[in-house]
């Protein structure tokens, strides 16, 4: 079990190497866009077309921060460091769906706002309503 500030330390960690990962495929494709532009003899691109530095750097502040917090809140579920690792990694996607988490309170009383039809999918869009027309 990992104590709260190595697992924090770690998830950011893990929220730093998908950054990384998304930044070399950026990188890449310049490349690759140089390559095309040089045998075909027109004007190299420039790095800023595919790189914006201040964008960029604060989505990867923002992804070392949501890898740090959901490995922090996670902590005590956390057993090694491959799994902090991963929680930070994917911190985006496993906070919107902890938000989008329906309690068991939640789920004995038919939703959120405890109304008998909460829990009662609307039908798909041109399909009647029970007991209606479309």
């Amino acid at each position: 079990m990992l104590t709260w500030v190595e697992a924090t330390a770690c998830g950011a960690g893990g929220g730093l190497i998908v950054e990384a990962v998304v930044t070399f495929g950026r990188l890449h494709a310049w490349q690759q866009a140089r390559h095309r532009a040089r045998s075909a003899v027109r004007r190299l691109p420039r790095i800023e077309e595919f790189i914006d530095p201040l964008a960029d750097s604060l989505a990867a502040l923002f992804r070392l921060a949501l890898g740090g917090a959901a490995a922090w809140l996670l902590h005590d579920e956390i057993t090694g460091v491959y799994a902090a690792v991963t929680v930070g990694a994917s911190a985006p996607a496993l906070l919107a769906q902890m938000g989008r988490a329906t309690t068991t309170a939640e789920a004995l009383q038919g939703g959120p706002d405890g109304g008998p039809g909460a829990a009662t999918p609307s039908p798909p869009e041109g399909m009647p309503a029970r007991g209606g027309r479309a």
